[in-house]
């Protein structure tokens, strides 16, 4: 029988699923019939792992032909209810017409903080002048204009769709001063639209040389790294056996496809939205080979629904390539695999401890498990992934809460983040992974994304459910097994 008590970890993460939804309740219900709808997205999104978490907690496990119908199963819902969402929103949009106000409450993502302000002469009057023209009581009427450094904010009342008004004023701008200046649409601090006008030379810059020089040196290094990981993976030091260098070659080049699987998904999407990106900034570790990349925004991002997309795609890529390989090598597992693990090791993740059960099953209570070598390369994929969907700054996770969320739930969770790591660290000091981390995101991360032309437009709420369900999954991907409650599932004898 499963102990109770000691099942708090697996509890823990379905308490933090509950609390997730309720949370996603309170901000979907004022939006009426299609918030709610849009909350049963993400309900539907979670169920599956929701069901299969709780019953391998209780000690019932699923086969893998069972979850992949409950995967299937969800992704039907979902796409019914996504019928259903986009009739009502319809119906919404016909209402407006019509002359009937929307009850949805206007978003909140954040004023433009000073990372895209920096000090420097005032506008000049006639620009001044030229700007103050292109507002109309159609578009954004001013009641205020204050020159800030080179540029402006103007103060007023939006009189339409922030998605069609800023389009509508950058056009304008553009006529006038070419490419001279940028014109931002964001909440000011009395909580109200405002515009900022910035010149164009406050755009985010290409790689100089130097940074150029710098993301081939740490790609030349990660090479190395990951053939160290591959090494040690396989019982030798690569530094002190060179000529063995072969060996852990596939691992590496298994271990560098979910890293270019990850990259390629942010390059695409980010060329889909006319948006340039910097090379990657491999991060190079002995412990894993790899923890994956910093990419660079080297354009203004339009709205927060791009930086989402650009954000959730790389994860995406390189997660599926990881889950795909996880769950191959499992299958081709068996007695006299090249690798012997100790069965703790699939008490590192309650994802990938419960995948390991429902097709090893009863191998884990060997005290060697022999697995195939995919099966390192799939869950080293699962944790670097994992961990640049921290909430914080601008990783991946970070920039997925702050496009759905907006700036200041954005400074929280990063603070929070840190927080959590620091914790982490003092009560595993042996465990290097966390004081790194937090290091990487204090010293290269901790910053927002600069803010989006469109700062107030929200991502829909598909976008928002996916993001809930990669938050979740980067959770119980990262989370361990108690030691007392994998025996009792039978993990690890």
């Amino acid at each position: 029988m499963v102990n109770f008590p000691e099942t708090s970890a697996i509890f823990a993460v379905l308490l933090a699923a509950f609390g997730i939804l309720a949370w996603g309740f309170y901000r979907a219900k004022p939006y009426g019939n299609s918030g709610i709808l849009a909350w049963l997205q993400s309900v539907i999104l979670m169920t599956p792992w929701v069901i299969f978490l709780g019953l391998f907690a209780l000690g019932i496990y699923l086969n893998l032909a069972t979850v992949l119908l409950l995967l299937v199963g969800s992704v039907v819902a979902y796409i019914s209810l996504g019928s259903r969402l986009r009739s009502s929103k319809q119906d919404i949009l016909l209402k407006e017409k019509k002359g009937e106000q929307s009850t949805s409450p206007l978003p909140n993502p954040g004023a433009l903080d000073n990372a895209v302000l920096n000090e420097s002469i005032p506008i000049p009057e006639e620009d001044l002048k030229k700007l103050q023209s292109i507002f109309g009581i159609d578009t954004f009427f001013t009641t205020q204009t204050i020159p800030y450094q080179e540029g402006a904010i103007f103060r007023g009342n939006l009189r339409g769709e922030a998605d069609v008004v800023q389009p509508c004023l950058a056009e304008k701008l553009e006529a006038h001063f070419g490419n001279k200046y940028r014109l931002f649409l964001v909440e000011g601090v009395e909580a109200k639209p405002v515009v900022i006008v910035l010149p164009s030379s406050n755009d985010p810059q290409p790689m100089t040389l130097g940074q150029k020089n710098l993301a081939l040196v740490l790609f030349i290094a990660t090479i190395v790294t990951t053939l160290e990981a591959g090494g040690i993976l396989l019982g030798f030091d690569l530094f002190s056996n060179w000529p063995r260098y072969l060996e852990p070659l596939p691992l590496s080049l298994g271990l560098w496809l979910v890293l270019i699987a990850h990259e390629v998904g942010h390059h695409l999407i980010a060329k889909r939205y006319n948006i340039r990106l910097s090379l990657p900034f491999f991060l190079p570790t002995w412990q894993i080979g790899s923890f994956g990349a910093v990419t660079r925004f080297e354009s203004l991002i339009p709205h927060r629904s791009a930086l989402f997309d650009i954000a959730l795609a790389g994860p995406a890529c390189g997660g599926l390539m990881s889950f795909i390989l996880l769950i191959l090598g499992l299958i081709l597992s068996h007695t006299g695999s090249l690798f012997q693990v100790p069965s703790q090791f699939f008490q590192g993740s309650i994802l990938v401890g419960a995948l390991a059960k429902i097709i090893l099953r009863d191998a884990l209570q060997n005290p060697l498990v022999d697995v195939h070598p995919i099966t390192i390369v799939g869950w080293l994929g699962l944790v670097i992934t994992a961990l640049n969907l921290m909430p914080a700054g601008q990783l991946d996770g970070g920039r997925i809460i702050q496009a759905i969320y907006g700036r200041k739930i954005a400074r929280r969770t990063t603070l929070a983040t840190l927080i959590i790591l620091g914790i982490v660290t003092l009560v595993n000091p042996s465990n290097p992974i966390p004081l790194y981390w937090a290091v990487v995101i204090i010293f290269l991360q901790r910053d927002l994304e600069r803010p989006s032309l469109n700062e107030l437009s929200e991502p829909d709420d598909a976008r928002a459910a996916w993001g809930l369900l990669a938050l979740f999954l980067m959770l119980v991907t990262l989370i361990p097994l108690s030691p007392t409650l994998a025996g009792n599932l039978g993990i690890g004898g």
